[in-house]
């Protein structure tokens, strides 16, 4: 959806007849686009699953969706579209993303920083 078309539609809904006389004020205005990730070639496919193979117990790669998204990728997608753009994180089990008490489990960001050396050797042996 268009995010200002979203944000003014929230925002009607939040100030309009609002409740028991409550007062609402809205602050940001930081609407983005989201971004959805291409479909990966073939090559980026063997990269990526050579990398959880090699640092997950020889478990193949694997991805999923969140709700959220950060709108820098979508305006790198449209700067370049033919580029295969990857968004890793460290969000899992208990990480409390963005609270207070936000953690990193260290055993998997090691991990991690592991296999995105081994995905960027990868990349760089395909060009």
């Amino acid at each position: 959806m268009n995010p200002q078309e979203a944000t003014d539609a929230i925002t009607e809904k939040l100030t309009k007849n609002v409740p028991y006389n409550c007062k609402v004020t809205l602050h940001g205005g930081h609407a983005g686009q989201g971004w959805c990730m291409s479909e990966p070639e073939p090559w980026v496919k063997e990269v990526l699953s050579d990398a959880g193979k090699a640092f997950w117990d020889g478990k193949d790669s694997g991805s999923y969706g969140m709700g959220g998204s950060i709108p820098f990728l979508a305006e790198l997608g449209k700067m370049y579209p033919k580029t295969q753009i990857l968004a890793l994180g460290l969000i899992g089990p208990k990480a409390n993303a963005h609270a207070p008490n936000e953690c990193i489990n260290l055993t998997y960001a090691k991990k991690l920083t592991s296999a995105l050396s081994h995905m960027l050797a990868g990349v760089g042996a395909h060009n």
